[in-house]
C-alpha cells in the first residue's frame, strides 16, 4: 500500500514540486505508457508480456466526465473491468464481460442480501457504461471473491480482487482481440496519442496473437481515477524453464521505441519497462546487459539518483519475488540485447548511495518516480484473470 499512499501524495503535491522539476528540465505527463513482462514460477507457471497505456486523465483516456465522477464519488464502488479473458469468473466461458467490483457491506447478512445489495448498485451505471463502450452487456451473475492468495503473492490491497470483493458481472458475446482493442482504444484514446506510436504500436501487433485478451478498468482514487488499457499475451507453462529473462522477446519486437507523444520535453519517467518474477525458490538477478541506474536508500525504497540515466533498478533483487523497473532516461529507444539479465549466478553489484537528507530534491525524485511505477504496480497487483 505504501506506493499507492505516494501514488495519491503525487496528486496534492505536484503543484508545489512542478517548479523545481521544471528547473531540472524534467517534466510528467498524466499520459504513462508500461510494458510488462510478469514470470509466475509459483502459481500458473505462465508468463504475461503487456502494454498498458494508462492516465489519472479523462483527456487522455476518454471516459465520459459525468460517469467518472458519479463512480469515483461512489465509495462502495472498487473498479470497473471491460475484459475479452475467456473466464472473467468461473462460470462464465467463451464471453467478453463488463465487472463492477463493489465493496462488502457488511450489514448485510446472508448470500441472497450481498447479492441483490451489489446488483443493486451495480445497475446504477451499467447502462451508461455500454454506452460509453459501445457494448450491450447483459447482467449474469454476482461473483464473491473468496481468496487472497493471488493478492498474498502478488503483495496487492484486493481493490481488484480478494476476500470482502464482490463484482455484479455482465456479459456479451466473445470478441477476438484485435477487433475489440481496435474499438475500443479508438473510443477511449485520442488519436494525437495513437498516432504517436511507441508501446500502442506493440500493443497494437500483439493483439493478433493467438493468446491475447484486452482489459480497460477504471479504478476509483480520492480526486480522480486510475484509467488502464491493458493488452496482454499468455505464454502458457514456460515459466520454470526460463533462467534468462529477454522482455523483448515476449513483446516480439528487437526495439522499444517511446511514444512520439513525449517528444516534446523531457519525460524519462512517462515510459516503464517492469518485469516480475515469482519463484518458489530464492534466486537473485545476473549478468544484466544493460545499464544499472545508481540509486540511494529512501524509506526501505531504491530511489534513482538521475532519472535522465537510463537503465535497470531492481527492488528487491534477490528472494522469491523480484522486481525489475527500466527507465528510458533521455533515450527515446532501447535494443532487446540491452534488456537482458539473468537468474541465479553471480549476485548483482548495485550501485547505491548512501541514505541522504530528505531535502526537496529527494522528495522530487521519489514523487516523480513513484507515480510513473505505481499505476503499473497498482494494476499488476490487483488483478486477477
Amino acid at each position: 500500500m505504501r506506493k499507492e499512499i505516494f501514488f495519491l501524495s503525487f496528486i496534492m503535491l505536484v503543484g508545489i514540486s512542478a517548479n523545481y522539476a521544471y528547473s531540472q528540465e524534467v517534466k510528467l505527463n498524466t499520459f504513462q505508457e508500461t510494458a510488462q513482462i510478469f514470470v509466475d514460477k509459483t502459481i500458473s507457471q505462465n508468463v504475461t508480456a503487456s502494454i498498458t497505456l494508462q492516465s489519472t486523465s479523462i483527456q487522455d483516456i476518454r471516459i465520459p466526465a459525468e460517469l467518472e465522477q458519479k463512480i469515483r464519488e461512489d465509495t462502495r464502488v472498487k473498479a470497473i473491468i471491460l475484459t475479452n479473458q475467456g473466464q472473467c469468473i468461473l462460470g462464465v466461458t467463451d464471453q467478453s464481460c463488463i465487472m463492477i467490483n463493489v465493496e462488502r457491506n457488511f450489514e448485510d447478512k446472508g448470500i441472497f442480501a450481498i447479492q441483490d445489495s451489489t446488483k443493486e448498485i451495480a445497475e446504477l451505471y451499467i447502462d451508461e457504461i455500454n454506452q460509453a463502450f459501445d457494448t450491450d452487456a447483459k447482467f449474469h451473475s454476482v461473483f464473491l471473491h473468496s481468496s487472497d492468495a493471488v493478492n498474498k503473492a502478488l503483495e496487492t490491497s484486493g481493490i481488484i480482487s480478494g476476500k470482502g470483493m464482490i463484482s455484479a458481472v455482465y456479459t456479451m458475446p466473445m470478441e477476438d482481440t484485435y477487433s475489440m482493442y481496435e474499438k475500443i482504444s479508438a473510443i477511449l484514446v485520442p488519436k494525437t496519442i495513437r498516432d504517436g506510436g511507441g508501446f500502442y504500436n506493440v500493443a497494437q501487433a500483439l493483439s493478433f496473437e493467438e493468446n491475447s485478451k484486452m482489459t480497460f478498468s477504471l479504478i476509483p482514487l480520492n480526486s480522480k481515477s486510475l484509467l488502464q488499457l491493458k493488452l496482454s499475451v499468455d505464454y502458457p507453462n514456460i515459466a520454470s524453464t526460463i533462467s534468462e529473462i529477454s522482455p523483448l522477446e515476449f513483446l516480439k519486437i528487437e526495439n522499444l521505441n517511446r511514444s512520439d507523444y513525449f517528444s516534446s520535453g523531457s519525460y524519462p519517467l512517462n515510459s516503464i519497462i517492469q518485469v516480475v518474477v515469482l519463484s518458489p525458490e530464492n534466486t537473485n538477478v545476473s549478468d544484466v546487459k544493460g545499464n544499472i541506474v545508481p540509486t540511494q536508500i529512501i524509506d526501505n525504497e531504491k530511489i534513482p539518483t538521475d532519472i535522465t540515466k537510463e537503465g535497470w533498478i531492481f527492488d528487491p533483487e534477490e528472494g522469491q519475488r523480484i522486481q525489475g523497473k527500466y527507465i528510458f532516461g533521455e533515450q527515446i529507444s532501447v535494443s532487446k540485447e540491452k534488456l537482458k539479465f539473468s537468474l541465479g549466478g553471480s549476485q548483482l553489484q548495485d550501485i547505491q548511495f548512501e541514505k541522504a537528507e530528505f531535502d526537496e530534491s529527494i522528495v522530487v525524485v521519489i514523487i516523480i518516480t513513484i507515480v510513473a511505477i505505481s499505476a503499473a504496480m497498482f494494476y499488476l497487483k490487483g488483478y486477477k484473470k
